[in-house]
């Protein structure tokens, strides 16, 4: 059974996020990157069913600028066997991203695609649905647990009103959430075994996928600074704003 898993490189989780002065985007440069936190769940979650010896093969895929090599090694790390390495600087929107993946798809020919849920940058959560939806496969969103037997997967994930669970044919996309797992620590052997795994290169021409962005950013902005809030010396004062000046009550 082999398993593609696809991850993001992005402004790391702990870096506070600044406008760039002409409100193009988001500064980037000399900023510290890394891997897309759901991303790292769905890993961990290829590493551990490889490990059960229900996956014979994990392939990490990422997509955009050189730099996204260090975020392959990082999987390869963790323990995916080999990566895949899109080589683009296009702004890749989910929709390119969910093409591409089509492409590598019908070319590895893997039984599960694992994605993260989201990407921390964008918080778009439109690829896993969006591949899904092209290579015409079952998909389990939000999965907080995930079990393969007998060709089947089952995703149980949270919803408003608890916990479902769904019966997947295989081949399916699964998307991850924060319960999945626990991701390991890549130790420091395993960083140096994964220099000598295998990276590829391919770049959009190379699978026939048209990346161009079809959305266009017209500005960014700081959401506004909060005010200071008004201390109330009792419960009449409380109520007396509450309703004659934020109109509440």
């Amino acid at each position: 059974m082999k398993v593609l898993v696809a991850i993001k490189r992005v402004v790391d989780y702990n870096v506070r996020i600044r406008v760039k002065t002409d409100g193009t985007g988001v500064e980037t440069a000399n900023v510290k990157m890394s891997m897309n936190p759901f991303d790292e769940i769905a890993v961990e979650e290829a590493v551990r069913l490889k490990e059960a010896g229900t996956a014979s093969e994990v392939i990490a895929v990422s997509m955009g600028v050189k730099q996204c090599q260090e975020t392959l090694r990082t999987a390869l790390a963790m323990g995916a066997d080999r990566g895949l390495h899109v080589l683009t600087d296009d702004d890749l929107q989910p929709l390119a991203v969910a093409k591409l993946l089509k492409a590598l798809v019908e070319r590895e020919n893997p039984d599960l695609v694992l994605l993260g849920k989201q990407a921390i940058d964008d918080d778009s959560n439109q690829t896993g649905q969006m591949l899904a939806a092209l290579l015409g496969w079952p998909q389990g969103t939000f999965a907080s647990k995930l079990v393969l037997a007998d060709g089947t997967a089952q995703v149980t994930r949270e919803i408003d009103g608890g916990l479902e669970t769904l019966a997947l044919t295989l081949p399916c996309v699964v998307t991850t959430d924060l319960r999945l797992n626990e991701p390991r620590y890549a130790t420091l052997p395993n960083i140096m075994k994964a220099k000598k795994k295998p990276i590829e290169d391919v770049t959009p021409a190379d699978l026939g996928v048209d990346a161009a962005p079809r959305l266009e950013i017209l500005s960014v902005a700081e959401p506004a600074k909060r005010q200071a809030g008004v201390m109330v010396d009792d419960v009449a004062g409380l109520v007396d704003k509450l309703k004659n000046e934020a109109k509440v009550i």
